[in-house]
């Protein structure tokens, strides 16, 4: 019989692969994905490199996390509304309406946080600041 331990690690080993198997699917079929992954490859040194208090870094790049989970669940929600229900019905119109409201809001969250914990930072380092 096999320990608890071995399983336990056979267990995350399988959730990890299936995890890469996600997001590679995401990242080929997903322009938003791409797009939002995309941002947040550039977002996150910018507010690394900034001198900002390490709660508002780790805020903001929380924030570009959500951003990506957000549109990871919305793809999935996207994907199963499509298989279930292939004619237009109006709950599954209502359904990817609510997961594209979700990442929505996601991205209006980060871009807000953004602008007003980073975005001080990043015009006195640009020397525009007074």
């Amino acid at each position: 019989m096999k320990s608890t331990t071995a399983f336990s690690l056979l267990r995350v080993f399988r959730a990890a692969q299936y995890s890469e198997q996600g997001i590679r699917s995401a990242w080929r079929d997903e322009a938003a994905f791409r797009q939002e992954l995309l941002l947040v490859l550039l977002l996150a040194p910018l507010t690394l490199w900034l001198p900002l208090p390490r709660i508002d870094t780790v805020l903001l790049l929380a924030l570009m996390g959500l951003v990506l989970v957000a549109e990871l669940l919305n793809s999935g929600l996207e994907a199963i509304v499509d298989k279930v229900s292939p004619d237009i019905h109006v709950l599954a119109a209502k359904a990817k309406d609510c997961g594209s409201a979700a990442v929505f809001i996601s991205l209006l969250m980060l871009a807000g946080a953004w602008l007003a914990l980073a975005g001080p930072a990043l015009w006195a380092q640009l020397g525009l600041g007074r």
